[in-house]
C-alpha cells in the first residue's frame, strides 16, 4: 500500500530542496530519517516534517507499521514564486524573486527492505590473516648492469 505526504508552498527552492530528497529515495523510514536527522541543510528539516507526516498517515489512516515502510519517492516540484522589487540606485528597481516549491514524498510496503551496505575497503590479508609483502624486485634486478671496460694494453 502506498502513503503520500505533501507539503506545500514551503519557502525555499527546489533545486535547494531536491538536494536532501535525492538522498532518501529508495531507503528504509528509519534510515531516511537519521539522513534528514543529520543533514545541515535547512531543506533537511523541511523534509523530515514532511516525512513524519507520512509515517503518521502510515499509522494512523492504514495500520501499517513504521519499521516496513520504505520511502518509494520524494518529489519537490516548483511553487508559484513571489515577486518584490528592491530600490536600486538612480531611481532603478531590481527584482527579487522569493522561490517556494511543493514536497511530496511516498511510503510503500510493497517493496523489499533492502539495506546498504559500506564498500569494503581492499585489505592485504590472506586466509591466515597475516599481511601479505608487497613484490620488491631482487637486488640484482635493482642494480643496474656495470657497463664493461675497454681494454687497456
Amino acid at each position: 500500500m502506498q502513503v503520500k505526504a505533501s507539503y506545500l508552498y514551503a519557502r525555499i527552492s527546489a533545486f535547494k530542496c531536491r538536494q536532501v530528497t535525492r538522498e532518501i529515495q529508495g531507503r528504509p523510514v528509519a534510515d531516511a530519517l537519521d539522513v534528514v536527522a543529520f543533514s545541515p541543510k535547512k531543506a533537511a528539516f523541511l523534509v523530515q516534517k514532511t516525512l513524519k507526516s507520512a509515517i503518521a498517515n502510515a499509522e494512523n489512516n492504514h495500520n501499517l507499521r513504521a519499521e516496513k515502510l520504505v520511502v518509494k519517492e520524494a518529489v519537490v516540484g516548483e511553487a508559484p514564486t513571489i515577486k518584490r522589487f528592491r530600490a536600486k540606485a538612480r531611481g532603478s528597481a531590481g527584482s527579487i524573486r522569493k522561490r517556494t516549491s511543493h514536497i511530496f514524498i511516498t511510503l510503500t510496503d510493497e517493496v523489499e527492505i533492502k539495506h546498504r551496505v559500506p564498500k569494503k575497503t581492499a585489505s592485504k590479508k590472506t586466509a591466515k590473516g597475516t599481511t601479505r609483502k608487497k613484490a620488491t624486485p631482487t637486488s640484482e634486478a635493482a642494480a643496474p648492469t656495470p657497463a664493461p671496460e675497454p681494454n687497456q694494453e
